[in-house]
């Protein structure tokens, strides 16, 4: 299958490109630099130049493809409302390429603000509306081309997946840590974080084309919850840092803008996921990448 792939470069989007590869797909990917194209091409991947907020080449992407997996983001901390408007209309131009085709469309979402006070499932819908909300509302925009003839498809992502060489979220606030000389939690550190291996990731992207059908909103978790607690404890050990417990007005001045995702509970069941695709996370664990001194 002939499969455009946005964020293709990135962390999660290299791996997945490898595993498409190895799965016989002939890949293009989106590239902004001459880096990701020869990195791209290493991997044996045709290259389109172009970023996320030229939609005349995600429009040429599309159109010269049999599926879409769409894995960029801007991830604009400092202005969310850039990273929305991008993500929007990237959704919007795919969709409307798409339409009336049953070609599939996987996009990246996330597991953050499904669920309060329990791990969140697939068959939590979206909060998110508009161009607005987080993420620009694109899962639920993108839900609204199944009736137009788009296999879309949902990923909905851990806050943290993990690897040697991730500069995610735990690479913040690892970098936070030894910044501040310890390696700080919110509050009794009770709060969780569902976590992914980045290869364990990359093979369910790869079977999610293969297999869901249109419309699915897929989990990509493979522990459901990691305690804060846990993760600073890690975070200590891997540096020689002394752990403690931060009181909730704290968190802010000692994380900065990392302090407004460690302190919510982000735990997520993926079940369905796993039933669905025959899916079983075989990777290392968040703790494990830590200890094993991926941080």
């Amino acid at each position: 299958m002939r499969v455009f792939v946005t964020g293709a470069s990135g962390w999660i989007g290299s791996a997945t490109v490898t595993e498409l590869r190895a799965a016989g797909h002939d890949v293009t990917g989106l590239a902004r630099s001459d880096a990701a194209a020869a990195a791209l091409e290493g991997k044996g991947a045709r290259v389109l130049r172009g970023d996320l907020d030229d939609l005349a080449t995600l429009r040429t992407g599309a159109e010269t493809a049999e599926a879409v997996v769409h894995l960029a983001n801007k991830h604009d901390f400092s202005d969310p409302a850039v990273s929305n408007r991008a993500e929007r209309a990237a959704v919007q131009t795919f969709g409307e390429v798409l339409a009336g085709s049953g070609r599939p469309l996987l996009l990246a979402s996330g597991v953050a603000m499904l669920a309060q006070g329990r791990p969140a499932t697939e068959a939590d819908p979206a909060p998110f509306h508009g161009v607005d909300s987080a993420r620009g509302g694109a899962e639920n925009l993108a839900l609204e081309f199944v009736e137009r003839g788009v296999h879309t498809v949902s990923l909905r992502f851990a806050p943290t997946v993990h690897g040697a060489g991730d500069h995610g979220f735990i690479s913040v606030i690892t970098a936070v840590a030894r910044e501040k000389g310890v390696a700080a939690y919110p509050g009794d550190g009770t709060n969780r974080w569902a976590a992914v291996h980045r290869s364990d990731a990359a093979r369910l992207v790869t079977l999610a084309l293969a297999k869901a059908p249109a419309g699915s909103r897929l989990h990509v978790v493979a522990e459901e919850g990691v305690s804060t607690k846990d993760i600073a404890e890690a975070i200590g050990r891997a540096h020689g840092l002394p752990v403690r417990s931060l009181p909730a007005e704290e968190v802010g001045a000692h994380f900065g803008w990392i302090g407004g995702f460690f302190g919510l509970d982000l735990a997520a069941s993926s079940d369905a996921t796993r039933e669905l695709l025959g899916w079983t996370p075989t990777g290392p664990t968040l703790i494990e990448d830590i200890d094993g001194g991926g941080y």
